[in-house]
C-alpha cells in the first residue's frame, strides 16, 4: 500500500513525499480509512511506527473536505476573516498531550504535514508566558495541541472556546489517564460537544485492561486498532544488560560512551536530582551532557533538545519526561542508567531508538 491509497488530497501526498516517506506503517494504513469515515478510534502500537502522522493525516484531510464542501475558496480566507472577527476563537480539533515536549512535537507534525493547506494551529502548555498563547488564539486557530492544566487555564480566563470542537485526540492516552490528568479530562469533555457530535481518538502505545475501560467510556462504539502487542518492545532494537557494581556505574557509561565513540545518546534516570548529577558528572568526565526534566523551565528544555539534536551536546540525561513522543532522527542509543518504577515505561523509554525502520541499541 502507498499513501495514494489512502484517500489524501494532493496537498496532503506533496507533504508526505516532502517528508521521504513512501508507504504508510501498518498503524497508518489502519487508523486513516477509519478516521476518515468519522469512527472513533482506540488504536495502540509499538512506539516509533508513526502514530502522530495516522490521527494527523486524515484530521487534516476531513478539514480539508469540510472546507471544499462549505464552497470556500483561496485558501480560506474568507473563513479566517470571519473567525477574527469573533470575540473568542473557535477551534474545531483539540489534541491533548501530557507533557510539553509532545504537544510541540504534534503541533510541528500539524505543521508539517498541513503546509499546502490553509489551516492554522497552535500549541498551549505551560512553564511559558500565557499572552503570546492568548494573542494567538485570538486570531483564530483550526487545531489546538494543549496541554490539560494550561487548556484550563485558558478555558478559566475565556480565551478559548470548545463549543465547535469536531474531533478530540487524546495522545499517550494511557498515561493521560492513569497518571492524573483524569479530573482534568472530564473537565475539558464537559466543554466540548457531547461524544454524538464529535469523533474521539485515543492513541498509544500501552494500554492496560483498566485503561481500554475507562477509554471505552468517552468513545461511541470505538473501533479498536492493536498493531502487534501494544506492550511490546520494537524488534528493530538490540537490547543489552551490562551487570556493574552501583558505584561504578557512571564510570562504566562514560566507558562506554568514551570508547565505543558513541555521538548521541539518551540516558535515563529515575529522579530529577539524579539527571542533573549524572549530567555534571559525564561533563566532568569530558562528554558534553546536559539534562532535562520537569523542574527545568521550558526554555532550558528547548534548549537542551535542540542542542542534543544539532550533536552541540552528545548526552542527554532525562527523566521520564522525555520517555514518550520525544522524537530524534535516527537516535542510535537508549540507556536505562536506571529502570523505571512503571514497567511499561521501559516500553516507551527505549522506543526513542529504533524508529521508522532503524535500528537502535538500549542498554
Amino acid at each position: 500500500m502507498s499513501f495514494d491509497d489512502l484517500g489524501l488530497s494532493a496537498e496532503l501526498l506533496r507533504a508526505v513525499a516532502e517528508q521521504g516517506y513512501s508507504e504508510p506503517t501498518p498503524i497508518q494504513q489502519r487508523a486513516v480509512p477509519l478516521i476518515l469515515a468519522g469512527r472513533d478510534v482506540l488504536a495502540a502500537a509499538q512506539t516509533g511506527t508513526g502514530k502522530t502522522a495516522g490521527f494527523t493525516l486524515p484530521i487534516l484531510q476531513s478539514l480539508q473536505d469540510e472546507l471544499q464542501q462549505a464552497g470556500v475558496q483561496d485558501g480560506a480566507g474568507d473563513a479566517h476573516r470571519g473567525r477574527r472577527r469573533r470575540r473568542v476563537p473557535q477551534p474545531r480539533v483539540l489534541v491533548l498531550c501530557p507533557t510539553r515536549e509532545l504537544a510541540l512535537q504534534v503541533e510541528a507534525s500539524v505543521e508539517t504535514y498541513g503546509r499546502h493547506l490553509p489551516f492554522r494551529s497552535t500549541v498551549i502548555f505551560g512553564g511559558v508566558g500565557i499572552n503570546p498563547q492568548i494573542d494567538r488564539l485570538r486570531r483564530g486557530v483550526d487545531i489546538v495541541v494543549a496541554t490539560p492544566g494550561r487548556l484550563l487555564d485558558h478555558l478559566g480566563r475565556g480565551t478559548v472556546d470548545l463549543s465547535r470542537i469536531e474531533t478530540l485526540v487524546l495522545d499517550e492516552a494511557d498515561r493521560m489517564l492513569d497518571m492524573g490528568f483524569i479530573h482534568d479530562i472530564r473537565k475539558v469533555l464537559a466543554l466540548v460537544p457531547e461524544t454524538d457530535e464529535r469523533q474521539t481518538l485515543l492513541f498509544s502505545a500501552t494500554f492496560s485492561r483498566e485503561i481500554r475501560e475507562l477509554a471505552n467510556r468517552l468513545l461511541d462504539r470505538p473501533e479498536s486498532i492493536e498493531v502487534a502487542r501494544c506492550d511490546a518492545t520494537a524488534g528493530s532494537i538490540a537490547q543489552v544488560v551490562h551487570p556493574v557494581d552501583k558505584a561504578r556505574k557512571r564510570e562504566l557509561l562514560s566507558h562506554m560512551i568514551g570508547s565505543r565513540n558513541w555521538r548521541q545518546v539518551l540516558v535515563f534516570t529515575r529522579t530529577k536530582h539524579g539527571a542533573n548529577r549524572l549530567a555534571k558528572q559525564l561533563d566532568r568526565d569530558g562528554l558534553s551532557a546536559t539534562a532535562i526534566h520537569g523542574n527545568k523551565s521550558q526554555g532550558a528544555r528547548t534548549r537542551a533538545l535542540a542542542a542534543f539534536k544539532s550533536g552541540e551536546v552528545r548526552v542527554l540525561v532525562a527523566t521520564d519526561i522525555a520517555a514518550r513522543g520525544l522524537d530524534i532522527d535516527q537516535l542510535p542509543h537508549v540507556v536505562n542508567f536506571e529502570l523505571p518504577n512503571v514497567a511499561e515505561d521501559y516500553v516507551h523509554r527505549i522506543g526513542r531508538t529504533g524508529r521508522a525502520g532503524n535500528e537502535g541499541e538500549a542498554m
